[in-house]
């Protein structure tokens, strides 16, 4: 391709269908919008009941929704749910691995194996195993994108939660490796690592001054990240304008790892 072919028309996903766990809440409800708004049909996958809140900011730019109540820890479900969005809409273009939980922020000698275990499932292995299911069709179709979120916490030790930092880490590894395997098939594998950001899980923390005051006095942007800050890097790993981005792990952060 040469410069003069380059055109916008590489950002759009018109036409393409996507697929987002944990779609229809918190981060997974702006990436879901996000895809949306760039012309992608959506696919929300989650144990969530949908109000029908995020099939309103979907609908309203023109584009199709749907949801599915799915538990992708349980057995099948990751199948059924990639299976459901060739059913419904055609063909699995995008993948992104947004569902995770973390639970129980305390000392490393409390956490319990059970605690592990249920974060390790949700927040790695299901991960592992919705990309193992999209890439089947994805192979076929010699084409795909598949974005996993990891956070922050894939490079820092993350005190007091040893799971979420663990599988946090293993999304890092998981989208390497993917990417190492897929390449060929041009299926670009790629993960969104968000820093701190003004969601309602984070309520708590943003409202405990010091708390507060040592999270902004790490983050050179001086402010908590808003869910509008995600959207363009997702819309942009689901585009043909990241055609030769794979394996990357980019930051939004605001800054914070530079501190």
């Amino acid at each position: 391709m040469n410069i003069q072919d380059f055109n916008l028309d590489f950002f759009s996903l018109k036409g393409k269908n996507a697929v987002v766990t944990g779609g229809n809440s918190g981060l997974g409800q702006a990436f879901s919008t996000a895809l949306a708004k760039a012309g992608a049909n959506v696919l929300a996958a989650s144990i969530m009941d949908d109000d029908g809140e995020t099939k309103q900011l979907v609908e309203e730019t023109g584009v199709k929704y749907h949801h599915i109540f799915a538990d992708i820890t349980a057995d099948g479900e990751c199948k059924r749910v990639v299976d459901e969005c060739v059913n419904t809409f055609g063909s699995i273009d995008i993948l992104v691995n947004c569902a995770g939980i973390c639970i129980n922020i305390e000392d490393v000698t409390q956490f319990t194996r059970k605690e592990w275990d249920k974060m390790v499932a949700i927040n790695l292995t299901a991960a592992f195993e919705m990309t193992h299911e999209a890439c089947k069709y994805m192979i076929k179709q010699k084409s795909g994108k598949i974005i996993n979120i990891a956070s922050l916490f894939a490079f820092l030790g993350g005190q007091w939660s040893p799971a979420y930092a663990a599988t946090k880490h293993g999304i890092v590894g998981l989208t390497k490796s993917m990417c190492d395997e897929l390449a060929q098939f041009n299926i670009q594998v790629n993960a969104i690592a968000p820093g701190y950001f003004a969601t309602k899980l984070t309520v708590k923390t943003q409202s405990d001054p010091k708390r507060n005051a040592e999270i902004l006095a790490h983050i050179p942007a001086n402010r908590w990240g808003y869910l509008a800050d995600l959207m363009g890097t997702c819309v942009f790993l689901s585009s043909s304008a990241a055609n030769y981005v794979n394996g990357a792990t980019i930051v939004v952060d605001g800054g914070y790892l530079l501190r």
